[in-house]
């Protein structure tokens, strides 16, 4: 068949290049506009444009999937649309333009976490378990019939980006084959099952850990939050973002929630349950580093996070 295909961040990129080397021929492929990056905020093309070049496919760059970039995409006279994690949403006319419509990999198992950051949102609700799901895409949001689906059992000390990196390959297999089952005429899509569930897309303060709830749930905001937006909480008022932490031994002390404390060489900090331990941090200004390095240059003698 002849596909389009959009996506712009690194875990759209397996999907790119598992497709590009099928049998099908990619048009073009579709993507973001390149966007200022780093301190000196340097214009950076996005991962999958730069994959796309790599593969020497045509690309087009746009921010919204407008009358215009619905024009350039229906010349292309395309069989199938194929999308993953574009960014955008496809409206009419553009959805019905390819002859087979657009097809969707997203990481969860619909119509559980529907949205933006369906990955965060598992972490963060303490799912046991996810996966990725390729769905016809309809007009309502993650709504459409699944073609295909895998399961994956979450690792406890996963985090975003671990989990989505994993997702991504096992769901570029998962694609592939829903796009060579639809070429062949025995794809078979079924009505989602279930009461949905919805994942809103995450922003700076969703990164904010909130020592009061359960050192369950503290671990699930941060995994969850990592490495974006990030995780962060204030200690004697300067902002520390919070990278990497587990439970806390079973020996440690309990602590008031947000209280810090050094234990066995361990830096603890109480929850609404038991003690959680950091490994590393990043102070305001700094690189990333050892927690206990870290609390060696506190000024306080008596650090409460949130505070």
């Amino acid at each position: 068949m002849r596909l389009v295909f959009a996506g712009t961040p690194e875990p759209a990129v397996p999907s790119l290049r598992r497709l590009a080397a099928s049998d099908h021929d990619i048009a073009a492929v579709v993507t973001r506009r390149d966007a200022p990056l780093g301190r000196k905020r340097l214009l950076t093309p996005s991962p999958v444009a730069t994959a796309a070049e790599d593969l020497g496919l045509e690309v087009i760059r746009t921010d919204r999937l407008d009358a215009e970039a619905t024009a350039s995409i229906a010349a292309l006279e395309p069989d199938l649309g194929v999308i993953v994690a574009y960014g955008g949403l496809v409206r009419e006319p553009l959805l019905s333009a390819p002859r087979y419509g657009w097809i969707n990999l997203h990481f969860s198992l619909l119509p559980r976490w529907r949205g933006a950051a369906p990955v965060q949102h598992a972490l963060m609700a303490g799912d046991t378990h996810t996966g990725a799901s390729v769905f016809q895409l309809v007009a309502a949001l993650d709504a459409g019939d699944v073609f295909a689906e895998s399961t994956h059992e979450i690792a406890t000390d996963a985090t975003a980006g671990d989990l989505l990196a994993i997702l991504a390959d096992e769901g570029a297999t998962l694609l592939a084959d829903v796009v060579d089952g639809i070429a062949a005429g025995t794809a078979v899509a079924r009505p989602q099952q279930g009461e949905p569930t919805y994942a809103s897309k995450l922003g700076d303060a969703d990164g904010l850990v909130r020592w009061d709830a359960p050192a369950a749930a503290v671990l699930g905001r941060i995994r969850g939050v990592t490495p974006e937006p990030g995780a962060h909480t204030t200690v004697d008022g300067t902002r520390l973002k919070v990278l990497t932490v587990d439970a806390a031994p079973a020996d440690a002390p309990a602590l008031a929630p947000g209280a810090i404390a050094l234990h066995d060489r361990d830096v603890i900090v109480g929850t609404g349950t038991a003690p959680v331990r950091l490994h590393t941090v990043q102070p305001a200004g700094k690189g990333a580093m050892r927690a206990a390095d870290w609390w060696r240059g506190l000024r306080s003698t008596d650090p409460v996070a949130g505070s």
